[in-house]
């Protein structure tokens, strides 16, 4: 049977996707990447805004028309938050909510009568890396959230926090590098609540994997920035932590965090950038930001700019605001009017642009390892252009011979020119050609 997996949304989602391919892999199904070819299609939906539930019943609907002999399956958090609508829609044949995910790929073969024996079984053991080239993986360690900050539907959707074991992160990992995996990211949907229903921390997991693994990179996902702890920064002192956090600020005006119901103000958040910068000038912290947020008032939103240009982030994901039934935020008072978020999210995106410039620029002239991947553009006759990232993930382009592949190698580059969202290195002092 083939099987083709589809995501909205977050790395989350992602990182299940992964887990949910070996397990039809392991079951002797083929993971394909052409959906119209394919006699199962699941889909691990979205809902963090209604937009993203806009979208996922649009994909489900499309996919549908585009293979209608398909069995469908619907999993994630529009599935969850919507069971019954999603049961409604042409073509599903299945709902499986996020508490039930595990289990997703069973009930998939056994409840749609597609438990059978396949006419082709991959290699034992086999990975699908579908989504990110064969150097990297995400790497879920927990589900749920404890917190409920009053714009965010997907603790709703996804429950009370459950972690994963660390030996059982452990093996996934050094399975992962045993198949010549050379980045892992970890996720979850709180992260920084790893190990809270099982009495140990995010800090205790990391320093395992340090320890019992040989992955060269090991990246975070996001993470609130109050949970990090006087031990979690002294884990950056091993080079195979990457130099980079995605912390999520959503707002730089104290009233309008306290109106979000989130636990870090503005001078904590600056003290904790302030110690990242310490430990390495060139660590690259990235953001959320909310525009718009309900009541948000011309002076709280100059303040939030203020406070924004004077951290200065490396990139910055930019949310306009709207409201989500079933939160807090959707029944506050005073909402702001659409052509005033417009107007504000357009301010923003040119300071994000502008600081994002300004970090690139910092670190031109510096030499960094790459890791490279299997995407690539040609360039003129005889070269082509690879792309890989520094660990404190910036995105670089390099030209070389394309008698050379430098897939899934890690290589020091010297970062020279800025050109068009990413730059242009040089490996050796020059141009690579074949010796």
């Amino acid at each position: 049977m083939k099987v083709h997996l589809k995501t909205l949304g977050c790395r989350l989602n992602e990182a299940e996707l992964e887990t949910w391919a070996q397990a039809f892999q392991k079951s002797g199904h083929e993971v394909t990447r052409q959906a119209e070819t394919a006699n199962l299609i699941v889909i691990n939906s979205c809902a963090v805004t209604q937009d993203a539930a806009r979208k996922s019943r649009h994909l489900i609907r499309k996919v549908h028309r585009e293979n209608p002999a398909a069995k469908l399956v619907v999993s994630g958090c529009y599935a969850t938050l919507n069971k019954d609508e999603a049961e409604q829609l042409l073509g599903v044949d299945l709902v499986v909510s996020n508490k039930d995910k595990d289990k997703l790929v069973e009930r998939s073969l056994a409840e749609l009568n597609l438990d059978t024996m396949p006419a082709m079984s991959t290699e034992p053991g086999a990975i699908s890396l579908f989504t990110r080239g064969r150097q990297r993986a995400f790497v879920k360690v927990q589900d749920g959230c404890r917190y409920r900050c009053t714009f965010c539907i997907v603790t709703v959707a996804r429950g009370e926090e459950k972690s994963r074991t660390v030996p059982d992160v452990i093996a996934e990992i050094n399975a992962l590098h045993q198949k010549n995996i050379n980045e892992i990211i970890l996720t979850g949907v709180h992260l920084g609540g790893y190990g809270s229903d099982l009495g140990n921390n995010l800090v205790d997991l990391i320093k395992a994997i340090l320890t019992e693994t040989d992955v060269p990179r090991i990246r975070l996902g996001s993470l609130e920035p109050w949970e990090l702890t006087d031990d979690f920064y002294q884990l950056f002192e091993n080079p195979r932590l990457m130099p980079h956090l995605h912390l999520p600020l959503q707002s730089g005006s104290d009233s309008v965090l306290r109106r979000m119901a989130r636990r870090c103000k503005t001078e904590e958040f600056a003290e904790i950038v302030a110690r990242l910068r310490q430990i390495n000038p060139l660590f690259n912290i990235t953001t959320d930001i909310i525009v718009g947020f309900p009541g948000e008032t011309e002076a709280e939103w100059q303040s939030s700019l203020a406070f924004i240009q004077q951290v200065s982030f490396g990139h910055i994901h930019i949310f306009t605001y709207s409201p989500r039934e079933g939160t807090k935020a959707a029944t506050l008072p005073n909402p702001v009017p659409e052509a005033i978020k417009k107007q504000r999210s357009q301010q923003l995106h040119q300071l994000g642009d502008a600081m994002r410039l300004k970090f690139y620029q910092q670190n031109l002239g510096q030499q960094f390892p790459v890791l490279w991947e299997a995407y690539s553009e040609p360039v003129g006759e005889n070269m082509h252009r690879v792309f890989g990232y520094t660990p404190n993930y910036l995105k670089v382009g390099c030209d070389i011979s394309k008698a050379i592949s430098l897939e899934n190698k890690t290589t020091p580059a010297n970062l020279s020119v800025i050109y068009d969202g990413f730059i242009l290195a040089d490996l050796h002092g020059g141009v690579l050609f074949p010796a």
